[in-house]
């Protein structure tokens, strides 16, 4: 018997009229404000970082709410939309991020790698806990346990994010410099351990923790990477190959999108959480001798032009200072944001002091891993949804986030004016100025080669 499928309903037209209403303006208005951001000396990240605040009920909802409230709804399906589109960005902007770690470096220095990505996380791990047990009885969602709550304050204060680093990185040049690889190798680490870490703790918040769901997230963990770096290595490069014989330039970045959506895909079904499937599927991208980055270089600039401040501009949609008025809750936030702060700058001073490194690499390192971005924007979001936290403490935290992705650029400029160039620094960066030099003429894809950023070592 046939079985008649009823069609999907589809958007109504009102709805498709705020959704290109609201990435239009929120793309314009990051473009204006990154711009600003630029002439006075700092990174478009800043600027589209703080777009979100600025058209969100911090500021617009509360100057002009009537059309505040029109323009950005609260609604769940319209915020969806926006969300969804926000999703994609950032998977495409961490598989970017991912293509332009330089592995031989990285396992020559991995040493360096794991005690900065251990300072940067144990030491805002231990002072969120603690901090946890010392807020107002307030800021706690209302049957939440108090250890609960500490554990996680704790995870939410110990990520850092790929997506913002990548993207300060990139703003200022940084992307090549040893400290900018070293930066977003042991982010990469953070954010994995960060993302096993909080699957415990809400799995804590709901009472379903067991002692055998971190080991079988450490098992997910170690097996993801383990294909990657085997079967899926030959995947990779057996599809660009394929791709590049095509007469459409842009055959292999289409391709690169599908990859980095299916591994995106891949490691969230196994619990791992999207963007570190598409962190490790970009690192397979940029190897040594899988892809010509030039090929590449139209997603790039699409991705870092279009839908990096689109995803950077939409993360402060959800904050509302207005809730920080009670004076307890304020100071709080002040408190978590100065513990927030120095704990992450500590953590990466002293993993890089501890491997020999300068004070002032130990200060970069320090501050680039300080950004805590949409990452913290997500573990937010669990606790709120999970009854975890207040829509204060939410606020609190997300404003962390921001604000700690725009201490970053000052703090990183300081130090790296006093840290010198090193010659593999420099054939990194023709390396990597492929990736602005998008393919001309009609050679051959596959006869151009050029290597990518991972090529400049061993």
């Amino acid at each position: 018997m046939n079985v008649a499928l009823t069609p999907v309903q589809s958007l109504a037209p009102h709805q498709v009229l705020l959704f290109l209403l609201q990435v239009g303006i929120l793309l314009l208005v990051a473009i204006v404000l990154g711009a600003a951001a630029r002439r006075v000396g700092l990174p478009a990240v800043v600027g589209e970082l703080a777009t979100g605040i600025v058209l969100g009920p911090s500021v617009l909802g509360r100057a002009l709410a009537g059309p505040a409230g029109w323009l950005l709804p609260t609604q769940a399906d319209q915020m969806h939309l926006l969300d969804a589109i926000s999703q994609f960005a950032v998977l495409l902007l961490v598989g970017i991020a991912g293509a332009h770690l330089d592995i031989p470096f990285v396992r020559r220095r991995a040493a360096v790698v794991t005690r900065v990505s251990l300072g940067g996380l144990l030491i805002p791990l231990t002072s969120g806990v603690v901090m946890g047990y010392l807020v107002p009885a307030s800021l706690l969602g209302s049957t939440t346990p108090r250890a609960t709550f500490a554990a996680f304050l704790g995870v939410a204060l110990c990520v850092s994010a790929i997506p913002v680093i990548a993207k300060t990185l990139a703003d200022m040049n940084l992307l090549h410099r040893d400290l900018g690889q070293l930066t977003l190798a042991a982010a990469s680490i953070e954010d994995a351990v960060g993302w096993l870490l909080l699957s415990l703790v809400s799995a804590m918040a709901v009472g379903h923790a067991r002692s055998g769901q971190l080991a079988a997230s450490l098992l997910a963990l170690v097996g993801f990477i383990g294909i990657a770096a085997t079967a899926g290595r030959v995947v990779v490069r057996s599809a660009v190959r394929v791709a590049g014989r095509s007469a459409d330039p842009g055959a292999v970045s289409a391709v690169a999108v599908v990859i980095i959506l299916l591994s995106a895909a891949a490691s969230q079904a196994l619990g791992l959480e999207a963007v570190f499937g598409a962190f490790v599927v970009g690192v397979l991208l940029g190897s040594p001798g899988v892809c010509d980055p030039r090929l590449l270089a139209p997603l790039r600039t699409v991705t870092m032009s279009v839908l990096a401040p689109i995803f950077l501009a939409s993360a402060g949609l959800r904050v509302d200072i207005g809730s920080l008025r009670d004076p307890a809750a304020l100071l709080a936030g002040l408190a978590i944001l100065a513990v927030a702060t120095v704990g992450k700058l500590a953590g990466g001073y002293a993993g890089a002091r501890l491997s020999g490194m300068t004070r002032w690499e130990g200060l970069a390192l320090g501050a680039g891993l300080n950004a805590r971005g949409v990452i913290e924007v997500v573990v937010a979001s669990v606790g709120l949804t999970l009854g975890v936290l207040t829509t204060a403490t939410y606020t609190i935290i997300v404003l962390i986030a921001v604000l700690t992705s725009v201490m970053a650029p000052p703090l990183l400029r300081l130090a790296m004016a006093r840290v010198e160039h090193s010659p593999e620094e420099r054939s990194r960066a023709a390396a990597q100025a492929a990736w602005r030099a998008p393919v001309h003429g009609t050679d051959p894809p596959a006869q151009q080669a050029s290597p990518m950023p991972g090529a400049s070592g061993g």
